[in-house]
């Protein structure tokens, strides 16, 4: 059946849960099974906006048991293609604070039982060495003064924090932050042929970092509900400058390409 089509997606994450005001709800079914949750579309800055909250709508979705599939599929189908996904990280490096907001450039994947491709059959290899769509990327850097540009996400599996020993060989590895739910949505979404950006806010130091006990769960969730606004106000000014897609590399790596799977839309 019709659906109504947006421009740009939203997935939101830890405590980010609403987004649109006077949205239109839309349960979307996919090859894959359901979303984290029905997606809401509406305007921001003119444009037509999707948006999916990350974990579903109160959290049932813990990190590895995503629906990264089948949330990235019903965001295509709607006639998404550029999506913006606000995530909470620690900080792995001095180079950032609780509380900054990161847009990085580079990821490492550490991830291991989650489904992180499309692809079943035949030879279809994603182009994947820089990792976020550079377009959208500039569209979130330029969104406020304060945002920082660049850095090493690295995915761990999660639902558990790291050891310090853990933390401290990602940080001797070059890593800048680490999170446990940018990967495989990162590389889904470029498998769709959507332009993906990641916009991080440093929730804690993690453990290797830092000197006391740890990084603990209600840490990063009031830091990030104290920041919700501050984020939404990026996302606004953001999906204003967002420059047309078309002719990103984002989508034209699988021109001439036999894809062997369905890229609805």
């Amino acid at each position: 059946m019709p659906m109504s089509t947006a421009e740009v997606a939203v997935i939101g994450g830890t405590g980010f849960y609403t987004f649109l005001d006077d949205a239109e709800e839309h349960p979307v079914e996919t090859p894959y099974g359901a979303p984290s949750a029905p997606v809401s579309v509406g305007t921001v800055a003119g444009r037509r906006v999707a948006f999916l909250p990350r974990h579903g709508p109160h959290h049932e979705h813990p990190p590895h048991a995503i629906p990264y599939r089948a949330n990235l599929w019903a965001l295509r189908s709607l006639g998404v293609r550029q999506v913006i996904a606000p995530c909470a990280v620690g900080g792995l490096s001095r180079e950032v604070a609780p509380g900054d907001v990161v847009v990085p450039d580079q990821l490492v994947d550490r991830t291991w039982r989650r489904a992180s491709t499309y692809v079943e059959s035949g030879a279809v290899h994603l182009p994947f060495a820089d990792p976020y769509c550079p377009r959208v990327s500039r569209a979130l850097v330029a969104a406020a003064p304060d945002v920082k540009a660049g850095g090493a996400m690295v995915v761990i599996e999660g639902p558990r924090f790291s050891t310090r020993a853990e933390s401290q060989q990602h940080t001797a590895a070059g890593g800048t932050l680490i999170n446990m739910t940018g990967a495989p949505e990162a590389a889904l979404a470029r498998e769709l042929r959507m332009c993906y950006a990641a916009l991080a806010l440093v929730t804690d130091m993690d453990a290797g970092v830092e000197q006391g006990s740890g990084v603990g769960q209600e840490e990063v969730f009031s830091l990030f509900r104290a920041n919700l606004d501050r984020l939404k106000d990026l996302l606004t000014t953001a999906v204003a400058g967002l420059p047309d897609p078309d002719g990103c590399t984002c989508s034209t790596w699988a021109d001439g390409i036999d894809v062997t799977y369905d890229i609805p839309g």
